[in-house]
């Protein structure tokens, strides 16, 4: 299936998630922050989409989909933000950022799977 990564700085969620991804049969790689995950795609990662976290250490959601999206080969992407954030501005600023959708958490396994399905690109 496809390449997932993952980014929060909650252990819990990011084991959740990927336990979820993992057993439909996505390969999933993971990280605790935006630093973590630019150096995994600086590394020659090539996900078929990213979940991210808004507020997470050293570099947020924002400032990481900022970066993705700098680099060519991640430009088009789809960054999936994961937040708790209710506010309104903050998903305007992800979207304005490069952010492909937005999924509150924790997501039900059911909607993560059906969220991850629409933005992967088809076979």
């Amino acid at each position: 299936m496809a390449s997932i990564l993952i980014l929060d700085d909650q252990a819990a969620i990011v084991m959740t998630l990927a336990q979820i991804l993992s057993k439909a049969g996505h390969d999933v790689t993971t990280g605790s922050n935006g630093r973590e995950g630019m150096t995994e795609l600086s590394n020659g990662l090539k996900p078929s989409l990213i979940l991210t976290d808004l507020n997470m250490p050293e570099m947020d959601g924002i400032a990481f989909i900022r970066e993705a999206r700098k680099t060519p080969v991640h430009k088009f992407t789809p960054i999936i933000v994961l937040s708790g954030e209710s506010d309104g501005r903050k998903r305007d600023e992800a979207r304005a950022a490069g952010a492909s959708g937005w999924l509150t958490k924790p997501p039900q396994p059911n909607q993560l799977l059906y969220v991850v399905k629409q933005f992967l690109p088809s076979k």
